[in-house]
């Protein structure tokens, strides 16, 4: 009996030694992806309207939350953005798959809803809060194509290559990881599926809006080429917003 457990350890030694190599290498390569992971960002203070967290230079805004809707849906706001032209630019097709990331309180989705047919628009948001907002919006509108779906703060929760057009207004600044969210994005977009970025101009000193809540188009495509989209154009027919269309290779 100690003769086979002796032969059973020496087996067992035989194997650890083969495959401590391999073992080392994977563990390695694990501490190497978190740490590439972490290093994308740097954490130190800034404006006090921001988390202590930057990204290729720009640091994060903090979210608006549940807290702003009124601001969502303020009377002037088609006014002052000029959402009616802004869906124009959008080129939407009946039967469009379309994701509102960010969606809010669902200003926009809610417009979009009445342009797809039977198409769908997926009202994406991160905050529990907002996902009830628009469950009860939804409910009061008797919108049938809407669907709310509550993502994380690193993956849209939508299936692969699945939507034609996604739509991010003045959202896409305050995402805690806007790295893994770009390649999140850019999975559930169909090939040659269009990204439509819509953010305040950091350009244009006379837009009335904090400075960390606003984008330059410089750095909106450094971001997002970097997270592996194809910049097309920008759009500049809008009164404050820079409208950037992304899109993925075929």
């Amino acid at each position: 009996m100690i003769k086979n457990f002796i032969v059973m350890v020496e087996h067992n030694k035989s194997i650890m030694k083969k495959y401590s190599n391999f073992i080392f290498v994977v563990i390695a390569l694990c501490f190497s992806l978190i740490g590439n992971a972490q290093g994308k960002y740097i954490l130190k203070s800034g404006d006090a309207n921001g988390i202590n967290k930057w990204y290729m230079g720009r640091q994060i805004a903090q979210v608006m939350s549940h807290y702003g809707i009124d601001w969502l849906e303020r009377e002037e706001r088609d006014k002052e953005e000029n959402t009616s032209l802004l869906l124009k630019n959008l080129n939407v097709q009946p039967g469009m798959m379309i994701a509102d990331i960010g969606a809010g309180s669902g200003y926009h989705s809610s417009l979009l809803s009445k342009m797809v047919g039977n198409g769908k628009v997926y009202a994406v948001d991160v905050e529990l809060e907002m996902i009830a907002f628009l469950k009860d919006r939804i409910k009061a509108e008797k919108t049938k194509n809407v669907v709310p779906i509550l993502c994380t703060e690193q993956t849209v929760g939508l299936p692969a290559n699945s939507i034609d057009l996604m739509l991010l207004v003045d959202v896409y600044h305050e995402f805690s990881y806007p790295y893994e969210m770009g390649v999140a994005m850019l999975e559930a977009l169909k090939p040659d599926g269009k990204l439509v970025l819509v953010e305040f101009r950091t350009e244009d000193e006379m837009v009335p809006i904090k400075t960390i809540h606003k984008m330059s188009e410089q750095q909106a495509v450094r971001e997002f080429k970097a997270a592996g989209f194809i910049f097309e154009k920008n759009i500049s027919n809008l009164p404050w917003q820079h409208c950037m269309v992304f899109r993925k290779n075929k």
